[in-house]
């Protein structure tokens, strides 16, 4: 790794919080007149997910910074197009991949150019495609307009990713090649066009090269985090830490050391987490750095996807907090239940509720909550949660500390009416 410049700004862990807590979009009044495209380009990644419990994680992410956004309009925000007068529409937003399977603004089409390069030089693949079937996957989209895995023929045949049909397999090669583009899904089912039908012609091309790709990315991961080490800003975009020590320098942010955030100090016994932190070397935007973070935090339930801690690393070491998702995990292992959404109060995680739906009610199957402070802040995201997505009572069916069920549930109950 490349030693960084002696550092211009230190920052306590206090203050590296609240700077990223308003990169994020929770500290501070919401900019409803962007909207969902406003949340969306500002974060440059919103994360995709199957899993479908309150809502997707899609849909959790804008409703955790703006509130109870109608669901059809965040869609509509992501896979609608526009256009002037006499142009063709245009998309705002296109699918592909980034820190996961995400949706990006428009815009970044060509600062992918760098991945669709290397997806498209890479020797090996987990699964083969039949000879022709690209070609006709193509030929198939050009003659009749936008279509599913299903229209092509090609969907998935079971759960299982390795039995994808050649057809399957083909477009989604096409995808990662950028000959495809997905800017719509129907149904949670992704549309493939052809890309140069897709992309508006200003934005259709790959001419940038590896360096102004990686640059870009870096200096929008580090302005959408605040503040982040290394690892951090690599991981937002999923790039190598030796792209970024390539870039960085050059990115547009600054160094800085942020107090606490270095590896907890051995202790007796060779035990990890109980020594103090010491202070480490991170990066940061600097318009974050112009201004004193303040104004009011949200409340809300936080998608397991969410970027403010989609990194379970760097969510301990701002929040002191630790985060699984349990999805895949057998049942009898579970520890906070299938999709535990840590709650966010005040800039700080005070607890977690694993949410289901049973008709009208919202059932908090599991809640943690931080002391009995916290009770009132699970109780009002719990309530808000479930006025969004429809339901009109809540049910809380465990706590796991006891003696503060009957205090949830007064709170609830209250704000319940």
């Amino acid at each position: 790794m490349t030693s960084l410049p002696r550092p211009l700004t230190e920052l306590s862990a206090d203050e590296a919080r609240r700077i990223v807590l308003r990169a994020q979009g929770f500290l501070g009044a919401p900019d409803r007149r962007a909207g969902v495209r406003g949340v969306l380009r500002h974060l440059g990644a919103v994360q995709l997910d199957t899993i479908s419990v309150l809502a997707r994680s899609h849909e959790l992410v804008p409703y955790a910074r703006l509130g109870a956004v109608g669901r059809k309009t965040v869609e509509e925000a992501y896979w609608s197009s526009s256009g002037s007068a006499g142009a063709p529409p245009a998309p705002h937003a296109f699918e592909y991949w980034s820190h996961a399977a995400c949706i990006l603004p428009a815009e970044e089409w060509p600062h992918f150019a760098f991945r669709r390069r290397a997806y498209r030089a890479r020797p090996h693949w987990n699964h083969d495609l039949p000879d022709g079937t690209y070609d006709q996957v193509v030929k198939q989209l050009r003659a009749e307009g936008p279509l599913t895995a299903t229209d092509l023929g090609g969907a998935k045949k079971t759960s299982e990713w390795w039995d994808w049909s050649g057809t399957k397999v083909a477009v989604e090669r096409a995808l990662m090649y950028g000959e495809v583009v997905c800017v719509e899904r129907r149904g949670w089912k992704r549309v493939y066009d052809l890309a140069e039908r897709a992309v508006p012609a200003s934005l259709l091309h790959d001419d940038l090269d590896d360096t102004e790709c990686l640059r870009r990315l870096v200096r929008l991961a580090g302005q959408a985090l605040g503040v982040g080490t290394r690892a951090d800003i690599a991981d937002y975009h999923r790039l190598r830490g030796e792209q970024v020590d390539a870039v960085i320098a050059d990115s547009g942010l600054v160094p800085v050391t942020v107090e606490g955030w270095g590896r907890p100090a051995a202790v007796k016994g060779g035990a990890k987490g109980l020594g103090a932190r010491p202070a480490a070397d991170a990066w940061a935007d600097p318009v974050a750095l112009a201004t004193v973070p303040r104004g009011r935090h949200r409340t809300t339930l936080l998608s397991p996807f969410d970027s403010l801690i989609w990194e379970r690393a760097r969510t301990e070491r701002i929040f002191d907090f630790t985060h699984r998702l349990e999805a895949y995990t057998p049942k009898q292992k579970r520890i906070h239940g299938y999709f535990a959404m840590p709650v966010l109060a005040g800039g700080r995680l005070v607890g977690r509720a694993d949410p289901a739906r049973e008709g009208s009610t919202l059932v908090a199957r599991q809640v943690t909550v931080d002391g009995v402070r916290a009770v009132p802040a699970v109780a009002q995201a719990l309530v808000e949660a479930a006025s969004w997505v429809g339901c009109t009572d809540v049910r809380v069916e465990r706590v796991d500390a006891p003696q503060l069920r009957d205090a949830l549930d007064t709170e609830i109950a209250g704000l319940l009416g």
